[in-house]
């Protein structure tokens, strides 16, 4: 019983959290780094909101690891490296892995109605993971470069 007032305390700290301050973080890679670390945060929120019985929260802290992922996604891009050289871009590549292995967890948890709505958001997750993993594992000669 303690364990699970504990774990309903955290999953509501980790709903507060947001990504004003990784939106806020100048040096991209940083960025990217603290908008995974939400996304975690936020799956963990959404797992505990779900079993409190409070989609509206659960949904609520879905859409914010998609938008994490996003943002990560975005500022790794913005840096100009090149991902198969990257270490950021490979750390992306298997967070984004470790996060849609607990969505999907997470979703065949979920009663059936409520996966319709969540769904879309591991197929965007699934999306960004192929596109990241297609740009690291692509040859130089196919990327552009010499």
């Amino acid at each position: 019983m303690a364990a699970a007032s504990i774990f309903v305390m955290m999953a509501g700290s980790a709903l507060r959290a947001d990504l004003a301050p990784a939106r806020a973080e100048p040096n991209l890679e940083r960025r990217a780094r603290l908008a995974l670390e939400n996304a975690a945060a936020q799956l963990h929120a959404a797992y505990g909101a779900y079993a409190a019985d409070n989609w509206d929260k659960a949904k609520a802290a879905l859409d914010e690891m998609r938008d994490s992922v996003d943002l990560a996604y975005a500022s790794l891009k913005a840096t100009g490296k090149a991902p198969r050289n990257s270490s950021q871009f490979k750390n992306l590549e298997i967070k984004t892995n470790t996060l849609l292995k607990g969505l999907r967890d997470f979703l065949q948890k979920m009663a059936y109605e409520d996966r319709e709505q969540a769904a879309p958001i591991e197929a965007h997750v699934q999306q960004v993971h192929d596109e990241v993993l297609e740009s690291v594992m692509a040859s130089p000669k196919r990327m552009g470069h010499r």
